[in-house]
């Protein structure tokens, strides 16, 4: 499976906003966490903050902000952005429109429904969880999933028309962050001591990207489920636009989990599988949760730069010495996004099945 396909399910699951709406005490068992994986235990401070790095000094070529950059990998596997380009009026629209769809009746956002004749779900559209096994543990949000890039391969038929400023909207964000990604990608690059362009140039004309716009309404009893559930993102680097009201975004780090502060109008930047793979280790792909709470909901935009589905993920032949052995198996990219989507559903890492 990869984005774009269709694939079987068990079961249709509930929409969770509706739950909610419909006064629910307390979240129905299949999204209730086994109480050993509950967001109950005390979360730690962190022991220094995370760095926020100015994309416009590091398109300058500023040697400060590039080792900002790589301490902030090294110590997290995520950094802040700011110095983005997009103004703050531009993301309060983008907020409002993604916060807008999910205001609409239900009647209006199933007709962008990812379900297909009851028994398939598609990669794109409207809904929450890919139900594949029984007793499967569900997120505690609903989610709009679109493809964005190739273009010509966008499913409009899912594209709500509603707002009238939602495709617009998402069209425009979708350029600028891809040229915030390209940034990032060539200064990522520079770190491997890669050529600039190498890790652009991966992500060509049929590589993809995805967004999906994640809704977590509120929950009853937070402690008892989770808005997502812990893994680690099948791309080569992932960049999240959050709620600047409401925190929620956690991190696991020596298997401790540290709260994601908020920055207002920053860009969240991740390290995904696909790209602890093609560096060989060097940088390692983030582990991240979300918890909900009982008194606000939380909205994000999240997009997902991969490769195209045929090709190879595998080490770069530069980062493979003597020094530094092959780390990583090979496994073509469709063939790791179906992995991925598995696994995710169980609870374990993709990742983990990858290393040598």
């Amino acid at each position: 499976m990869s984005y774009g396909q269709q694939f079987k399910i068990r079961e249709v699951p509930p929409i969770v906003q509706e739950l909610v709406a419909g006064g629910v005490q307390e979240p129905p068992r299949q999204y209730v966490v086994p109480e050993q994986d509950r967001p109950t235990a005390a979360v730690s401070e962190m022991p220094e903050p995370i760095p926020v790095v100015d994309l416009s000094r590091l398109s300058a070529n500023s040697a400060d902000e590039l080792a900002k950059l790589q301490s902030a990998l090294q110590s997290w596997d995520l950094f802040l952005v700011v110095g983005h380009g997009m103004d703050p009026s531009f993301l309060a629209e983008v907020m409002k429109a993604m916060r807008e769809f999910f205001k609409l009746p239900l009647e209006e956002k199933q007709k962008y429904s990812n379900i297909v004749d009851g028994k398939k779900m598609s990669s794109d559209g409207y809904g929450n969880d890919m139900v594949v096994m029984e007793n499967q543990v569900l997120d505690w949000n609903d989610r709009l999933s679109l493809q964005l890039e190739p273009e010509s391969e966008r499913a409009y038929a899912r594209w709500p028309t509603q707002p009238p400023s939602f495709r617009d909207i998402l069209c425009e964000y979708t350029v600028r962050c891809r040229a915030v990604a390209n940034i990032i990608l060539q200064n990522l690059a520079k770190l491997l001591n890669l050529q600039e362009e190498y890790l652009t140039t991966m992500l060509g004309e049929k590589s993809l990207t995805h967004a999906i716009i994640n809704y977590y309404p509120r929950c009853p009893m937070p402690d008892h489920v989770l808005g997502l559930k812990p893994h680690t993102d099948a791309s080569m680097i992932t960049v999240n636009f959050i709620d600047a009201d409401v925190s929620g975004l956690q991190l696991q780090k020596n298997c401790i989990w540290y709260n994601v502060p908020i920055v207002p109008n920053a860009l969240v930047v991740n390290i995904g599988d696909v790209m602890e793979i093609v560096s060989n280790g060097f940088f390692k792909s983030l582990v991240h949760r979300v918890v909900t709470n009982a008194e606000k909901e939380r909205l994000s935009l999240v997009m997902f730069y991969a490769l195209d589905p045929e090709a190879e993920i595998e080490p770069v032949q530069e980062l493979v010495d003597d020094q530094r052995p092959r780390r990583y198996r090979k496994m073509k990219s469709k063939d790791y996004l179906a992995k991925f989507f598995d696994t995710y559903a169980t609870g374990k890492l993709a990742i983990d099945s990858m290393r040598i």
